[in-house]
Order: C-alpha cells, then structure tokens, then sequence
C-alpha cells in the first residue's frame, strides 16, 4: 500500500501537467506591438525581452496578439510585470483585455519594483482563440514581460529567473526547434562598431562569418538608439591599414543625443555589411548560452528577441564584442570587473584600494522647441528637482550618467536606466512647469530607453594593458592598434553628489591627455579561452588603461586587428595566442601592408 501512494506521488506532477491546459504568450512575441518597445537589456537577468510602452509621457498605441488555445474553458490569467518607479504606486500602469473586456485589475502599480506574477482573474476562452490586447494608461515605461493561462488556479508559473528559463523553454519548445546555422570560420557577438569592424574585415579576407547583434540596429553606442558620436583618431596609426572600416562605418559627427537619429548612420552601417558576400547577419539576436570542449568554444545560442526562435552557431573561432564580456563570460573567460588597487598595479591614477567602482551607463536625450506652448505632467515618482538645484538645458550630453559603484552595470542594468529615466522626467518635469518663460514651447522629442555603458567586464588576455604602457610610449613587439584618446576617467559631478548622495545621475571627469600609443595584440585574446578573441572596450587593460582604449573609433581598430588575426589564425590552422608566438611577422606584416586580398585567400582543403 505504501508502494502505491509513494508511486502516485511520483506520478502526480505529469498527471497535472496533463490535466490542465496551458498557453504561455511572451510579450515580445506579440503580432503587433503597437506603440510598446522590445527591451533586451536585462536578457542575462531575466532570460527574456519585454514589452515596455517608452511614450515620452504620452500614451503609446495597444499592443495586440492572437492566442491560440488547443480548446475552450475557463482559464486562470497571470501578468508578469513590475512597478518601476513606485511611489508608492508608480507611473508604468496599464490594462489587459481579452476579446476587448478588460481585466478587473489594472498592471504595473503595484508599489513593487521586483518582477512578479500578478493574478488577473479567470476568463472565459469561447472559441480557440482569443484577441490578446496590452493598452497603456500613462505613457511612462510601464512593462510586461509575459502572460500566462491556465485552466487551474494553483498554477502559478514560477518567478526565479533560472526556473522561469526551464518554465519558457518548455512551454515555448525552444530546445525543440533550435534552428542549427552551421559552420562559420569567425563567430562575432556584438554589432558595435567593433563587432562590426571584426566581422567586415574578416570577411574581406575570405573567412566565413557570423556576426550576431541583438538589436535591430548596428552600431551599438552609435546607433540612433543611443547617439554617441564617435571619439578617437584613425589618421595616426603607425600602421595606416588599421581604421579604413571604421572610415566606411563613420558617418560623420552629430554630437551626442542628437534629435535626429538619421545622422547616426543606421543605413549606412547595415549596408557596408549587407555588402559583404562573407558575413551572414543575425540581427535581433541574443545570445546566452555556450557549449564547449575543455577550455574552447564550440557552438553558441542566441534567440532572437522578437520571435523567440533559437538559433545555434558553430564556429572555429570567436570574438567578442559585446562590450560586457559577455560571450567570455559563459565561457569562463577570466575578466576584471573595477577598479585595481595602486599597489597591484603601480599605477599612480589607480584606487588605493580595490572596488566594484565603474564608469556609469548614459541614456541621452533631446527636446525640440515649437511653435505653440505645450504641457507636461507633474511627476511625483520621478526625482525631485528645484531652484536650488535642476539642469537647465534642453538636451542631454555624456554627463548624465548612472552607475560609478552604485549599481552593477550588468546585473542592474534596468535599474541603472529606469534611475537614468527618473531624473529625466523630473528634470523636464521641473523645467516645463517652472522654467515655462524658457521652455514652455519645448517639447521632448527623444529620450534613450536602450543605455549606453562605458564600463563592465575587461577580458584577460596575454597583456593588460597598464597606465605606464600609455603614458609612457610603449612599443611591444605586437602593437597593433594606435590609441590616441585622453585617460578619461569619470565620476559623481561634486554638486550631483551634494543633493543626490548614493544615487548620482551627473558625472565629470579629468582629461589626462597622452601621446598616441598602440595596443598589443596579446590584449586581444583571452588568456585561457583558445579560441577567442575580443574587441572593443571589454579587452584586456587596468581600469585606468581601460579609460583611454575605450572610445570606439579606437575599438573598431580593434575589431579590424582582430579580423585580421583570425585569418592569420585560420590560414595556420593555429590558436589566437601562436598567432603571436610563432606567426606575428606574418600577422604584422598584414596589418602593415595594404595587399590585395587576391594574395591572401586561405588555401582550401580537400
């Protein structure tokens, strides 16, 4: 007898499982998304995109889906969501309808800035399937990121993130119907310029090449989603081959948070890459998971964020470009995150002691003045600002900055923004309401939602880059790339410190200028990974290092160095670190010389 309860025991989770009916709608996935945007930033959190309704204040149109249901009945509905801005109850609210009855509850004010499954009542499913509709009520950044039926009441699906991962992957069959892209000589993960960059010049040296980005733009810092302007020098390299790609990519310089988005060169990025017979372009995918053999890299996932198809990708050689590390950082990759100590480093700009500290994470933004005056609404949930203290200005610059040790700029990605957004709002609230004299014709005409890091994860190669290599000239046998920007290092503004003590969103910083100096190869690759390389601002440097090697003119020289290097390394069938020790007169050679790529096609195999 105690058999056969202890056996029914067992059984009892897949007898649920079967008894009930289940429908999980991811709301990036939905058919239309109306007036609702697809945030990504927080997928190494969460492991999910969400809808988020970035209205400026003013309400966004309904996101609407079809939902299929395998038959008819009575379902239980949850909304996961959070209050971002609770106040106690914040600005994010929003309805949910089925077949046009909206939900007895509105979303998105709960007093909770943590995301939970919210219980929306039981619905009647008529027909097999229902028209799903998510309408915002305010305009400010209220989110979703699924909604979930279910025929019982006790199935509430689970919240911890890991679990909620296994919870979509079942429900949506995404192991299933992994799509497989084959082959690719160089894997690159990141589309910033230096992704974009790695990729073109690899791909004009004849290797095959995935380049995977989880927008649906490229450029990364540069794109019309963020508007920084390029920084940097390509015309004083000790080896001129170096920034040719990122001249094709340059569209010239708009300043930072610009309101035009035309001026950031979107098309102009994608159609130097479109051009490229070699490359096969992944946009909107993020990828998350790696699979390897000892300590190489054999294949990688992404899913795409509006779909939520999974795609993997083998490869013989990775690069990543992701600015956090993040590819390195599924592979075991040894990184830094902070600031050394001086007395690890020697350097005389370093912290006396060690810490978490970082550079902030920027979202720019703009107004436009009109013709007519124009309202905006008081913001109670937002920062506070007054006459003693506001920023008076009509748009954003690099100063306003959010992170320095306060918040992970990875892990907190999303509360780095929404700060970032709490201070915009209540600024332009201030200004608007009080400063009419000056701006009540003003209207805002962009505000970022997708953040601009500086700093995160710098990758362990062969070398770290220190303050002494820059400053004082160093010219190792391997450098490659020419840096020429300041060590520009920033920090909380004094008076922002002053007034928002702990939650700084104004920075300032001190140019330490220096004479152009070049980057070693061996901080291009990962130390203990074989097979990857890394461009961009996660390469390997001290953090003070890392203050003049971060600009992106410099990081696409970087992505150029490493395409070629992948060649050198395919061509030699050889590891990114025995390009250095046994083949860096070819590898200098080639980045010395503008040769034909006729003369360096990689012999096939037969």
């Amino acid at each position: 007898m105690k058999k056969f309860i202890f056996l029914i025991i067992l059984l009892l989770p897949a007898i649920l499982s079967h008894a009930q009916d289940r429908v999980l709608v991811e709301a990036e996935s939905f058919d239309n998304t109306g007036g609702w945007v697809v945030d990504q930033q927080s997928f190494d959190v969460i492991y999910s995109s969400y809808l988020m309704a970035h209205g400026m204040g003013k309400q966004v149109a309904d996101a609407s889906t079809k939902v299929a249901f395998e038959k008819p009945g009575k379902y239980h509905i949850w909304v996961r969501t959070k209050d971002w801005a609770p106040f106690p109850k914040g600005p994010g609210r929003f309805n949910v309808l089925v077949d046009d009855v909206p939900l007895a509850n509105e979303f998105g004010s709960s007093g909770s800035d943590e995301w939970a499954w919210y219980y929306g009542g039981q619905v009647e499913v008529k027909n097999q399937s229902v028209n799903l509709k998510v309408q915002d009520l305010t305009g400010f950044n209220g989110r979703f990121d699924a909604i979930y039926f279910s025929t019982s009441k006790e199935d509430t699906p689970p919240n911890q993130h890991d679990k909620l991962l296994d919870f979509r992957k079942e429900l949506l069959g995404l192991e299933r119907n992994t799509i497989n892209e084959g082959q690719f000589d160089l894997v690159v993960v990141g589309g910033g310029i230096a992704g974009t960059a790695a990729a073109i010049s690899a791909s004009r040296m004849g290797l095959k090449v995935a380049l995977i980005q989880n927008r649906p733009v490229l450029g990364g810092n540069n794109s019309s989603e963020i508007r920084v302007h390029l920084m940097g020098r390509v015309d004083q390299n000790h080896y001129p081959k170096l920034g040719r790609i990122v001249r094709e990519l340059d569209n010239g310089d708009p300043g930072n948070g610009n309101w035009d988005g035309d001026r950031y060169g979107d098309a102009r990025k994608l159609a130097v890459v479109q051009a490229e017979p070699n490359i096969k372009l992944f946009m909107n995918t993020h990828v998350y998971q790696v699979e390897m053999e000892k300590n190489k890299i054999v294949a990688v996932l992404g899913r795409n964020i509006r779909t939520n198809e999974e795609i993997r990708f083998t490869g013989t050689y990775f690069s990543d470009c992701t600015g956090d590390g993040t590819l390195g950082f599924l592979a075991g990759a040894d990184f830094r995150m902070g600031r050394e100590s001086q007395a690890e480093t020697g350097e005389s700009l370093a912290s006396e002691t060690s810490d978490d500290f970082t550079l902030g994470t920027s979202n720019l933004w703009a107004s436009l003045e009109k013709e007519k005056p124009s309202d905006f609404p008081p913001t109670p949930w937002a920062i506070q600002f007054s006459d003693e203290y506001h920023i008076d200005d009509e748009k954003a610059d690099w100063q306003w900055e959010t992170g320095f040790g306060n918040f992970n700029t990875i892990t907190e990605a999303e509360k780095i923004r929404d700060h970032n957004l709490r201070a915009i709002f209540g600024n332009w609230s201030y200004l608007k309401n009080q400063r009419k004299d000056k701006y009540g014709n003003h209207e805002l005409a962009w505000v970022a939602y997708i953040g601009g890091k500086r700093e995160s994860r710098r990758l362990m190669g062969d070398h770290i880059l220190t303050q002494m290599d820059i400053q004082e000239g160093i010219m190792y046998p391997d450098g490659s790339v020419t840096a020429t920007w300041t060590i520009d290092l920033h920090f909380p503004d004094a008076k922002n410190s002053l007034y928002f003590p702990g939650e700084e969103f104004f920075a300032g910083t001190e140019h330490i200028r220096v004479q152009p100096y070049t980057i070693p190869y061996r901080c291009l690759y990962s130390r203990n990974i074989d097979n990857l390389f890394m461009a961009g601002r996660n390469i390997s440097t001290t953090h003070v290092a890392f203050g003049s090697t971060r600009v992106m003119r410099t990081c696409g020289m970087m992505g150029e160095a490493v395409g070629y290097a992948a060649y050198v390394s395919k061509k030699n069938s050889c590891t990114p670190r025995d390009v250095y020790k046994n083949h860096l007169k070819e590898y200098m050679t080639l980045i010395q010389s503008p040769l034909s790529n006729d003369l360096l096609t990689i012999p096939s195999k037969n």
